[in-house]
């Protein structure tokens, strides 16, 4: 088993009919003692995502679509930030969906997804979901 699963094993959801959000203490932070513990393992995982990153774009046969979805002030945009701290900004692209724009209203409900969903080789994340 990778480090990287080891520390999200824990949070990891794997049957959504038992899962309930009041069973899981917020400030838990796995086995991160300190802040330093944090700032290594950011350093570590960026540069593995870094890495596979090359690989999906080398490929051009998949692409990778995250949804971030929290209420306001939650830190998706923290998030963000810190998981592209380690990547290449040509093969990304982060779209963020507030209220539809006139233009928006004038398609159907899925239209200003699918027209952002990334292209092969790539990596999308969605700031909130359509």
């Amino acid at each position: 088993m990778s480090w990287a699963s080891k520390i999200v094993k824990p949070f990891r959801v794997a049957d959504g009919r038992s899962f309930r959000l009041k069973d899981f203490d917020p400030s838990d932070t796995g086995k991160l003692k300190s802040e330093q513990d944090g700032k290594e393992l950011l350093a570590r995982g960026t540069a593995r995502m870094a890495e596979l990153q090359d690989m999906l774009y080398a490929l051009n046969r998949w692409a990778l679509l995250l949804t971030i979805q929290a209420l306001d002030a939650a830190g998706k945009d923290g998030i963000i930030k810190h998981m592209m701290s380690g990547m290449n900004p040509q093969g990304c692209q982060v779209s963020s969906f507030r209220a539809p724009s006139r233009e928006e209203l004038d398609y159907d409900y899925m239209w200003r997804a699918v027209c952002r969903v990334p292209q092969r080789g790539c990596i999308g994340i969605f700031n909130r979901s359509y």
